[in-house]
C-alpha cells in the first residue's frame, strides 16, 4: 500500500482571469492551475485534487484561501520544504502558493473551517475609482453613509435563513451564522465591508453588499435589508454586487486537538441539511 500525507496549502490569487476556484472542461480555474503545477512538479498522473475552503466565483480573489491535498510520501519527500518555491516557478503570476504544510491529524480544509472572513471594498468616489485598484475596488458613484449601513447591518447578524440573499439550490438549507457584518472607512473614499459566517451560501455575501449599498446611499431605509431577511425568499430587488469587489481574507481554524471533532460535526451537519456549503460571492 502506497503511504500517502495530507498537505496543508495557504494560497492567494488575482480573481480576474479565472472562471472560479473550481476546475471545470475548458475554462482556466485556480483549481485546474495548482493541481496541474502539481502534478508537472511532483510528475504525477493523474493530477492530485484539491479539497478547499471556500469555492470562490469568477472574479473573486483570495488573500487567505486554504486547501489540502493528499500525496505519496515519496512524491511530497522528493520536493519537501521546497515546494512553495519550485511552485512559483511553474503558477501564473495571478496565483501564489505561499505556505506549505503536513496538516496535523484530523484537518480538513473545508470540513474543519469554523469561519470564513471576507471583505468587500467600494469606492464612491464621484469620479470612480483609482485606476491601480479598479481590479479589486468597486465603483458606486453615490456617497454612501457607514453609519446607516450599521445600522442596518446590525439587523442580519446571528443565525438566520438568509434564503432571500442565496441562490436557492435543491435539497439545500440557507441557514446561516453571520457572526460579523460591519463597514469602515479604508480611506476618505474607500468604504470596506467585514463578512464573517460559520459558512456562506452560494451568492450570499454579495448580495448582502448590495442591498447595503442602496441603505447608504440613502434610496433604501435602514430596516430594508432585514425586512427582505424576514421574507425568507429571493427578492429580484436585492442587486448582487459585481464579483471583483470580494476577496476571501481569512479562514480560521481550531486548533490541532479539536480538528477531527469540528469535521466531524460539520459534516453531521451537512448530512442533515446537504448544503451547508462553503461556495459564495
Amino acid at each position: 500500500m502506497t503511504a500517502l500525507v495530507r498537505l496543508r496549502l495557504d494560497i492567494g490569487y488575482d480573481g480576474a482571469g479565472f472562471a472560479g476556484w473550481a476546475r471545470q472542461p475548458g475554462q482556466r480555474t485556480v483549481q485546474g492551475v495548482i493541481e496541474d503545477a502539481l502534478a508537472k512538479l511532483l510528475r504525477l498522473d493523474p493530477a492530485p485534487m484539491l479539497t478547499v475552503a471556500g469555492r470562490t466565483d469568477a472574479g473573486v480573489h483570495a488573500r487567505g484561501q486554504v486547501a489540502h491535498v493528499v500525496l505519496p510520501v515519496a512524491a511530497y519527500s522528493a520536493v519537501g520544504a521546497a515546494m512553495p518555491r519550485r511552485l512559483a516557478g511553474l503558477l501564473p503570476a495571478d496565483v501564489r502558493v505561499w505556505n506549505v504544510s503536513v496538516a496535523p491529524d484530523g484537518f480538513d480544509a473545508r470540513f474543519s473551517a469554523l469561519t470564513r472572513r471576507y471583505v468587500y471594498r467600494v469606492c464612491d468616489d464621484p469620479v470612480g475609482v483609482d485606476p491601480l485598484r479598479r481590479h479589486d475596488v468597486v465603483w458606486h458613484p453615490r456617497p454612501l453613509n457607514i453609519e446607516r449601513m450599521n445600522d442596518a447591518t446590525a439587523l442580519l447578524v446571528g443565525e438566520h435563513d438568509f434564503a432571500a440573499y442565496c441562490r436557492k439550490r435543491e435539497g439545500a438549507t440557507t441557514i446561516r451564522e453571520l457572526l460579523r457584518y460591519e463597514w469602515t472607512r479604508e480611506a476618505p473614499r474607500l468604504a470596506s465591508a467585514t463578512v464573517e459566517a460559520d459558512a456562506f451560501c452560494h451568492s450570499m455575501v454579495r448580495a448582502l453588499v448590495g442591498a447595503l449599498l442602496v441603505v447608504g446611499d440613502g434610496r433604501r431605509d435602514v430596516e430594508w435589508p432585514s425586512q427582505v431577511l424576514s421574507a425568507r425568499v429571493r427578492d429580484s430587488s436585492v442587486n448582487v454586487a459585481p464579483a471583483h469587489g470580494l476577496t476571501l481574507e481569512e479562514v480560521r481554524y481550531p486548533d490541532a486537538e479539536n480538528l477531527a471533532q469540528r469535521a466531524q460535526q460539520t459534516r453531521r451537519v451537512r448530512t442533515f441539511s446537504p448544503a451547508v456549503a462553503v461556495e459564495d460571492v
